[in-house]
């Protein structure tokens, strides 16, 4: 029996938007969980991929099936970059450990990149401001993945002793946050 094809919108919409802090990557949720029905008027676009409650930035929604699955689904392979402000100055073997990927408890992580980055321009405060310490510095780093484990890049930056205290995604694959503040989104035409 031949597989059936998915059916593919009519009128395709992709959706980006600068998800803040503590929402869920979600329309529905408790009574005083904050979700994406309080930021997205479109009713029929479903997120590409999640974004954890205490993550900011990119997230991607389409009503096209066919397409959130290639956005979200490894076997793609789409690249997805985070800025990460971690807890402490990382070495170089710290690094490389992040570039050749690194042993969790669901298995090894693909190899990725990863570099030391500045802080990134124009970022907006976190509200509520992440903690600070003065005896232990922060570092903000650039990694780039192409998998998408459960809370995957904050237990990579802990299983290498960097704390994660803050993590913004800017990039996946080809669209970026650039432009838009937390709790802003834009439709981008469709590249199917």
């Amino acid at each position: 029996m031949q597989k059936k094809r998915k059916e593919r919108p009519a009128n395709p919409k992709l959706v980006l938007l600068n998800k803040p802090y503590g929402v869920l990557s979600q329309f529905s949720g408790e009574a005083d969980d904050d979700t994406l029905k309080n930021y997205i008027p479109h009713k029929d676009v479903y997120p590409a991929g999640r974004l954890d409650k205490d993550s900011e930035g990119l997230l991607l929604l389409t009503n096209d099936g066919v397409y959130q699955a290639r956005l979200a689904n490894p076997k793609y392979k789409v690249w997805k970059t985070y800025w990460v402000q971690v807890e402490g100055e990382p070495t170089e073997e710290q690094l490389e450990a992040l570039r050749h990927g690194v042993e969790l408890k669901d298995g090894l992580t693909r190899p990725a990149e990863a570099f030391v980055m500045p802080e990134p321009n124009n970022l907006w405060p976190r509200n509520p401001p992440i903690r600070e310490r003065k005896s232990i510095p922060d570092t903000w780093l650039c990694i780039k993945i192409r998998e998408g484990k459960n809370r995957q890049v904050r237990r990579m930056t802990a299983h290498v002793g960097l704390p994660t205290l803050r993590l913004i995604r800017a990039a996946v694959g080809p669209f970026q946050l650039k432009g838009l503040q937390p709790g802003q989104w834009r439709e981008e035409p469709p590249v199917w």
